[in-house]
Formats: C-alpha cells, structure tokens, sequence
C-alpha cells in the first residue's frame, strides 16, 4: 500500500495506513516535488510524503 500525501494529511495518512494494514509504515519525504506530479490522495495540494510498507 502507497500512500501519498501533503503536510497537511500525513498524520490522517498514516492512521489509515495502520487501520488497513494493522502494521506500521515506513514515512519518506517526496524526493524533488517538482518533478512529480503526484497530488496528495486527500486534497489537490503537491505530495510531500509517501506513507507506504517496505
């Protein structure tokens, strides 16, 4: 599971990362916004982080 999301959503990110996959994920910071083009899940606003499992 992949999540991305804003600053202003990790932490609703994160908490349905855990009720879904009943474990913790792993929380990386988008690598050069710029060049992707992917939005946060929650709202239009560019993805600052990725909530996903290893």
């Amino acid at each position: 599971m992949k999540i991305y999301c804003c600053e202003e959503h990790v932490e609703l990110a994160l908490d349905v990362f855990v009720d879904e996959e009943e474990t913790f994920p792993e929380l990386r910071t988008v690598d050069n916004p710029e060049r992707l083009s992917t939005n946060c899940e929650y709202c239009r606003n560019q993805a600052a982080y990725l909530v996903e499992n290893v």
